[in-house]
């Protein structure tokens, strides 16, 4: 458990929370949808316990895991290390947050978090944020953190029946973000 300050924390993912996030996913589906892809492909408690388990295998291998956020005692999204790449000393965030938990600063304190744990217990040296161009509040957060915009990626993802182009943001540790 990573704890954020008394009203935030990360957990790392377990069975039991299979049936939150797949209510939360279907409350929220046509928000989430229209940036993310896997919602579409994520919609049963027997998805996300898979998701799940697959999680919790990649913590053991140590390149990659996930967490739900929790704010005053509610799941209310998900941030993983995507990708945790130990020989370019590189770990990738994703995140997703329920809209009606958006505004409250909840996902700039959670890629904080991430990004610190990154630095101080995954010997990364950079932490790296790969998000929809157009998708402004997620290049919000990663703004609000002074993370560098690296570049925009054309034609990076397909989603539902759009092609997207991605943001890609990075911290470095010596960037002093943490």
């Amino acid at each position: 458990m990573i704890r954020i300050d008394q009203d935030t924390q990360l957990e790392p993912v377990a069975e039991e929370m299979a049936p939150v996030f797949q209510r939360l996913v279907s409350e929220n589906y046509a928000y989430l949808a229209e940036w993310l892809e896997w919602p579409r492909h994520c919609k049963t408690r027997e998805a996300f316990s898979d998701f799940i388990s697959a999680e919790r295998r990649r913590a053991q291998q140590a390149d990659g895991m996930s967490f739900a956020i929790i704010y005053r005692g509610l799941i209310v999204g998900m941030i993983s290390f995507n990708a945790i790449y130990a020989d370019l000393q590189r770990a990738d965030i994703g995140y997703w947050l329920i809209q009606s938990y958006q505004g409250l600063g909840i996902m700039t304190r959670a890629c904080q978090a991430m990004t610190e744990h990154a630095f101080a217990h995954l010997n990364v040296s950079k932490v790296q944020v790969s998000v929809a161009a157009e998708n402004l509040p997620s290049r919000a957060v990663c703004e609000r953190l002074g993370m560098q915009l690296e570049g925009v990626i054309s034609h990076r993802e397909k989603v539902g029946d759009r092609i997207l182009s991605h943001a890609v943001y990075a911290a470095f540790i010596r960037d002093n973000l943490v």
